[in-house]
């Protein structure tokens, strides 16, 4: 059972709910839930990322791996320290609260690989504000470096591009299988009420879903629901055009083609979070609770090589850590039992497979850049892709 919304965050639901339902109106009685999930995320000053509302944290609504653990952001940083040179720079997108920047700053000046930029893109204000008054405890000599940006850079730069649980915030398209054909599943309404109607599908989400049969190696059966996200090819065209060299990492939950398009995974991946509960009903609690999907990354592997971008690593996030050195950062704390025994706790939320340790991959990126990373050292999935 999801918690009961205070009397604020109602009002904050009945006023996008107005907005969406004037939109379905505006659009003929039907939206597509591409359409749907974006305006529930990012419709200006209501959409979930465009409202004030805390997200992460103890008093948000679910916690991401840099917030459970500064071990997980010392690997990314291990991982970034080989790939940085001289006048390199960081490029974070959807930087959270600003502790996986500041960690991950700390861990590259200890390592005197600091870079000359890091640059924050951030979608919303709260989460903006959060992360300049976290910045702001750092020595000035690291926050110095720190800018924010109001758009992707437009000059060539090389260096690093992170993305720590981005791409599950893509609106995406919904389809059920109907016999041999494919509908796309939206929202219309009824008794003035948001509801999940199908329609006929367009011809792209036909074409796409033509590929996509041909490629999952079980047939899918009638009444099958799940979701693709078209908008993963632009957005890496987008962020990659000005990196001149180096590597973007990625890092989300998600799966394969073949395993994404399970015959049992009869609902798809679609979930939402309110204040620490997990729930499937999106249509619920509109600007106040997060949607997101699993990541298809064979989509995203195929996005790159059209970007002129090889895929260097696929792992999972603990064969990732584990090759990027996070057993070292634990023997650190050796010599006090307390600490010890804290990380160690932190770093099996973040390893085990019942925890983040299965479900969370991490991809790796690059371009003209020919070295071995680290962190995929262990593991090597992209066969799987």
């Amino acid at each position: 059972m999801t918690p009961l919304l205070s009397a604020e965050e109602a009002e904050h639901a009945r006023a996008l709910t107005d907005h969406i339902c004037a939109e379905v109106r505006a659009a003929g009685g039907w939206l597509s839930f591409e359409r749907f999930m974006a305006l529930a995320l990012y419709a200006p000053g209501l959409g979930y990322y465009s409202a004030g509302s805390e997200k992460i944290g103890v008093g948000g609504d679910f916690v991401t791996a840099p917030e459970m653990s500064d071990l997980f952001s010392r690997c990314v940083a291990a991982q970034c320290a080989e790939v940085l040179q001289d006048d390199g720079q960081i490029l974070e997108l959807g930087a959270g609260t600003g502790r996986m920047a500041a960690s991950v700053l700390t861990e590259l000046a200890a390592r005197s690989c600091l870079p000359r930029r890091y640059a924050i893109l951030e979608v919303s204000a709260d989460l903006a504000a959060r992360q300049r008054r976290r910045i702001a405890q750092l020595p000035e000599a690291l926050a110095e470096r720190v800018v924010w940006l109001e758009r992707l850079p437009q000059r060539p730069f090389h260096g690093v591009i992170l993305a720590n649980e981005v791409l599950d915030a893509l609106p995406c398209r919904r389809f059920i299988v109907q016999g041999e054909e494919v509908g796309e599943l939206g929202v219309a309404l009824e008794h003035e009420r948001l509801v999940e109607r199908s329609a006929p599908a367009d011809p792209q989400l036909v074409a796409e879903w033509g590929r996509l049969r041909g490629m999952v190696p079980a047939p899918l059966p009638d009444g099958y629901v799940s979701e693709m996200c078209l908008r993963v090819a632009p957005w890496l065209a987008g962020v990659t055009e000005s990196l001149e060299r180096g590597m973007v990492l990625l890092l989300d939950y998600g799966l394969p083609r073949a395993h994404y398009y399970h015959p049992q995974r009869l609902t798809g991946t679609l979930r939402c979070h309110f204040k620490h509960r997990v729930h499937d009903d999106p249509y619920v609690n509109l600007g106040v609770q997060d949607i997101t999907a699993w990541v298809d990354f064979t989509r995203v592997a195929e996005a790159a090589l059209e970007c002129a971008l090889e895929v260097a690593g696929f792992a999972t996030q603990a064969a990732f850590l584990l090759g990027a050195g996070i057993q070292s950062y634990i023997a650190e704390a050796a010599g006090d039992a307390i600490e010890y025994a804290r990380r160690a706790g932190e770093a099996r939320r973040l390893l085990l497979p019942g925890e983040m340790g299965e479900a969370f991959k991490v991809m790796a990126l690059t371009r003209d850049l020919d070295q071995a990373l680290s962190g995929f050292a262990l593991q090597d999935l992209r066969g799987s892709l």
